[in-house]
């Protein structure tokens, strides 16, 4: 895999993240619409390919895009590897999937990567709990200590299998200096801060929670960003309803400059 520093960004000081519980590019904007439009989850529907333009629209303008609920590629997506799909049209020269439960031709649930920087490593993680099916991916940009590490997740429903998994994703953090954490982790602030390791024991911030579900009428911050303290964090906001049932967050992080420097993206000035 090519180094990270093949890539190049106008903003050398500050990335752009954002991370999207896509829910396979199902339309919803009421609660019973998880009854009227659960065939969808199966089934192909005409409009979700219109639906992944526009998503992919506003997509272009960030730097590191973590998602979640996408399709690998199967008969409910049009056999359209989202992932893929997006990237191409966003312009993302870089793209991952982790296929998280696999349903054969019917559906392929993943977890997904565009990114405009080449990571040099990408490593995927099975996370425990008390069903199969849930993942993360670490992205690694650069080498040694000062490199950045991305981590994207997906955590479970149930409590139990929550605190497993941060437990599990805390040993995999712990000894890391430059780290981001983003994805749906399907737990409040509180609940967040109520796992021990994630509030004393981690290198890692909260950076401040917004309400993010349901997207038609935002009450709970289920996505959360989660930065350590050697990042800086700013401009975090929520954007517009794209169509699921989560909305996608976002963030400028600013790196210090020995870690610009290992990801190959150290300005000239």
């Amino acid at each position: 895999m090519e180094s990270a520093r093949a890539a190049r960004t106008d903003r050398a000081d500050r990335l752009r993240l954002v991370t999207f519980n896509l829910q396979v590019g199902i339309q919803t904007s009421a609660y019973h619409h998880y009854l009227t439009r659960s065939w969808q989850h199966l089934l192909p529907h005409p409009s979700r390919q219109r639906r992944l333009d526009l998503i992919g629209e506003v997509l272009k303008g960030y730097d590191i895009i973590g998602l979640q609920e996408v399709d690998g590629g199967s008969f409910r997506s049009g056999n359209v590897d989202q992932v893929a799909y997006l990237a191409q049209h966003a312009g993302f020269p870089n793209h991952y999937k982790q296929l998280n439960r696999n349903l054969g031709r019917v559906a392929q649930h993943s977890n997904g990567l565009l990114s405009r920087f080449t990571p040099s490593r990408i490593e995927e993680h099975r996370l425990p709990g008390t069903l199969p099916g849930r993942g993360a991916l670490h992205v690694r940009y650069g080498d040694g200590p000062e490199a950045l590490h991305v981590f994207i997740a997906h955590l479970a429903l149930s409590h139990r299998g929550r605190v497993r998994q941060l437990d599990y994703l805390s040993e995999l953090i712990a000894p890391l200096e430059h780290v981001v954490v983003m994805g749906d982790l399907n737990c409040s602030p509180e609940q967040l801060h109520g796992h021990t390791r994630f509030r004393t024991s981690l290198p890692l911030d909260p950076v401040r929670p917004l309400l993010s579900y349901p997207s038609w009428q935002p009450r709970r911050a289920l996505d959360h960003i989660l930065v350590s303290s050697s990042l800086k964090a700013d401009n975090l906001q929520v954007l517009d309803q794209l169509f699921s049932d989560h909305l996608p967050l976002a963030v400028d992080i600013h790196p210090p400059a020995r870690c610009r420097q290992a990801m190959g993206i150290l300005s000239d000035q």
